[in-house]
């Protein structure tokens, strides 16, 4: 009895050594983001045991948990009709409004869900969720795409399923069995999301032949670049929950199919060394000291190496690859690309890749909203139901579809 007196308190002070972690005294709800961050933490360690034991791949296994954690917080949807669908070889989930009075055509959004091109789901509550608000509040025929994951498929196939999804939905005939508005859609997602969604956009802008074409495009904290690992935001939130700067690196590599012994040359920026000739002409494209305001630049120094490792460019030509990177694109593809929204985090590794693309889109006379939040992470926005709910992902949320609302 003795022993388990003194088991109990060496427990109890363990537990709370794993869960704190220092956070910026802006972050929302930080007790709940340290218990979030320290349940996905021990999740991922059980899961790369497994594929350390070679008995599964470990996003197999994590993204499995997962959905079945996400299978207890079901959430109705008596008011929304929710369908499944295969548009072009490529799985969607459509939810459709009631039809209100003589209106005849909706307006629509393409969402493409986050999860590091590995995880999560257009059927999990979390999206599920998130897509029926949408279209509650907008009045709006939402189509989520289904695309294949990490590591069942790597790049280029989740972009070519969310290109192939979407230039599906915007046949006119498809647009008309939706009663959609072909004038009045847009293209949106989060994360790796956004990054599917921006890359569809720019393919979508260079296609003469599309005879409809989305009005707006949204990003929420989007992944737009693998060129420079250093940047501000990076070094920043380096740690931060709910995505460490050393997670996100593994999530490109997973994406590219890449090896992790190449994960500290990533970090290092010696994959876009001055030596590297492939990337030279990229440099001024993510030079982020011309590209972010004073407030995100701080006192943080560029990280360029002089000399790097070429053959990691050349084993994986992706890092450079626009539809893998949209940050790299050039400016008249950027030209072509219509009224941008961009959702960024202050304390989120990805916040500086939003900032500059939205920099960039602005340079090339697009017509963007910046809507950056100081006391949120990377991830808020879905985390709204019980008991992941974070008075952030309804902030971030409410503004997200307060824009649509007003420009589409």
């Amino acid at each position: 009895m003795r022993a388990a007196w003194l088991l109990l308190p060496a427990l109890a002070a363990l537990s709370a050594y794993y869960v704190y972690l220092p956070l910026p005294g802006a972050v929302s709800d930080p007790w709940k983001l340290m218990l979030l961050d320290a349940t996905f933490r021990a999740v991922q360690q059980a899961c790369h045991l497994i594929h350390y034991l070679r008995l599964s791949h470990h996003l197999i296994v994590l993204n499995y948990l997962i959905c079945t954690f996400d299978k207890l917080k079901s959430v109705s949807s008596e008011d929304i009709k929710i369908t499944d669908a295969v548009f072009d070889g490529v799985e969607v989930r459509v939810f459709e409004p009631p039809a209100k009075g003589d209106e005849s055509l909706k307006r629509s959004v393409v969402y493409i869900h986050g999860g590091g091109w590995a995880l999560a789901s257009a059927r999990t509550s979390l999206y599920n969720n998130l897509c029926r608000i949408m279209a509650e509040s907008l009045n709006a025929v939402v189509v989520s795409v289904e695309y294949r994951l990490v590591p069942e498929v790597c790049f280029p196939e989740q972009y070519h399923d969310a290109l192939r999804a979407t230039k599906h939905f915007l046949q006119p005939d498809v647009l008309a069995e939706y009663s959609v508005d072909p004038s009045r859609i847009a293209i949106s997602g989060d994360s790796a999301g956004g990054n599917l969604a921006a890359a569809v956009c720019q393919q979508l802008s260079k296609d003469e032949d599309l005879p409809v074409r989305p009005k707006l495009q949204a990003l929420i904290y989007p992944v737009l670049q693998a060129f420079d690992f250093n940047t501000p935001s990076y070094q920043q939130n380096m740690n931060m929950p709910v995505l460490p700067r050393y997670v996100m690196i593994n999530y490109w590599i997973d994406y590219i199919n890449g090896n992790y012994d190449l994960a500290h040359e990533l970090l290092i920026n010696n994959h876009t060394a001055l030596n590297v000739g492939q990337a030279l002409s990229f440099h001024a494209r993510l030079n982020w000291t011309s590209l972010l305001p004073p407030s995100f630049k701080k006192n943080y120094k560029p990280v360029v190496q002089s000399t790097g490792t070429e053959a990691i460019v050349e084993q994986l030509p992706a890092l450079l690859d626009v539809r893998a990177v949209p940050l790299l694109a050039d400016d008249a593809t950027l030209a072509r690309q219509p009224r941008t929204y961009v959702l960024t985090c202050e304390n989120d590794v990805l916040r500086d890749d939003g900032a500059m693309y939205a920099a960039r889109l602005e340079r090339a006379g697009v017509p963007v909203t910046l809507d950056h939040f100081h006391d949120c992470f990377h991830g808020c926005m879905i985390f709204t139901v019980w008991p992941t709910d974070f008075s952030a992902g309804v902030q971030t949320r409410n503004s997200y579809i307060k824009w649509l609302d007003e420009n589409l």
